[in-house]
């Protein structure tokens, strides 16, 4: 009797002391082994594919005898045809891994939508223009997706480009016998919807001033992650994984690793006097070696503290600070709080100081004049064109 193990990517067919067999993927490659006894020694081989059906069908009629450890059989003539789920199973082995903890959740979460929407065995060339706007209908509707509510343009425009990802790395990529995954894109060209009034909260100064009267109340941690997320305008993601050999205090700057940046832009940005002051509070009850956290959690001196702690120290300091709970009012406020505060910068420097890439994304996401510069703006303006006396 046959039996999969999906928690371990194998497979197993025959009888166990008769004719067990067991096919698996090697844990470098990727590549399916098949393995299986042999006047009592254990012998292995491999399959010279990626193909998860093709390889249990591979090892059920090696386990009936209908073809023989060359596994030259008829049924190997012909590759199987590539489904949806063989695509999403070696991009999730091969490309995944190589992302951020964020991002290989939504990935694995994305597979898993997509599967029961459109179906396991579905042909990924055979998608359409048809499919793109029963899914966006649907997602949008909350009949489809992990909560089972509707979601947001900007949530399904994520969804989508995920999808589209995997498309366009199956167009360049090759089997084992040199073949493309795929010919073209079937869903290239096609639009993504666009959030037209997209939730982009800045903490105003009265804010960030009410949640720091409470910090101090709070666990030292917050403290420290708070005020250095308002000094540096820094995600919270690359905050919190800070190491002490990041902080040079001589020259009073700060490295910015590359492999916790969302971006992946390793840099370097002077600190300044608030900065180092919580700085140096942290380091006189939490001196570590060099590469102990800045901010490590309470039961692990080497280890930093999650996303999810971060999260709740930032509803129990608003829910201190007397604070009305507002929907995208986070951590990520502190970073928009930050750009527009150098709003008078050179856009060069501001990027510089942010860790931004390039200018255009501050300027769409980032920056917002408040009514105080609007007027100015206008008062500038009526200086300007008002006639000489």
């Amino acid at each position: 009797m046959a039996r999969t193990k999906r928690s371990r990517r194998s497979y197993g067919a025959g009888e166990w002391g008769r004719n067990r067999v067991r096919v698996f993927p090697d844990p470098k490659t990727g590549i399916f082994q098949i393995e299986w006894r042999e006047n009592g020694r254990r012998l292995t081989r491999s399959l010279g594919h990626r193909d998860w059906v093709r390889a249990k069908k591979q090892a059920d009629e090696f386990a009936a005898g209908f073809v023989g450890p060359d596994l030259n059989g008829k049924a190997d003539a012909e590759p199987e045809p590539l489904t949806l789920e063989t695509l999403f199973d070696i991009y999730g082995e091969e490309v995944t891994p190589a992302k951020g903890c964020q991002s290989r959740l939504h990935d694995r979460a994305a597979m898993k939508m997509f599967l029961g929407f459109f179906g396991r065995n579905r042909d990924p060339g055979t998608l359409s223009r048809r499919d793109w706007d029963r899914f966006i209908r649907a997602r949008r509707s909350g009949k489809v997706g992990p909560s089972g509510k509707p979601v947001s343009d900007r949530t399904i425009e994520h969804d989508l480009k995920f999808l589209i990802a995997v498309l366009n790395w199956a167009v360049k990529s090759r089997d084992e016998q040199g073949r493309l995954l795929l010919d073209s894109n079937p869903l290239r060209g096609l639009r993504t919807p666009k959030e037209k009034n997209p939730t982009r909260v800045l903490l105003t100064q009265a804010e960030y001033e009410a949640l720091l009267g409470v910090s101090a109340e709070m666990d030292w941690r917050f403290r420290v992650a708070f005020v250095l997320a308002h000094e540096t305008g820094h995600r919270i993601g690359a905050i919190r994984q800070l190491r002490w050999s990041d902080i040079d205090t001589e020259i009073k700057t700060i490295r910015w690793r590359g492999e916790y940046d969302k971006s992946g832009y390793e840099h370097r940005t002077p600190l300044t006097v608030e900065a180092l002051a919580v700085l140096d509070e942290a380091r006189q009850g939490n001196f570590g070696p060099g590469d102990a956290p800045v901010l490590p959690t309470s039961r692990d001196p080497f280890t930093c503290v999650s996303r999810w702690l971060v999260r709740d120290w930032w509803q129990k300091a608003e829910a201190r600070a007397g604070l009305e709970p507002k929907r995208g009012r986070g951590w990520h406020s502190l970073r928009r709080k930050f750009a527009s505060d150098l709003m008078n910068q050179p856009l060069k420097v501001l990027c510089e100081l942010g860790g931004w890439k390039t200018a255009r994304t501050v300027l769409q996401c980032y920056q917002r004049a408040d009514d105080e510069q609007l007027r100015r703006a206008l008062e500038d303006r009526r200086g300007v064109c008002s006639p000489p006396n």
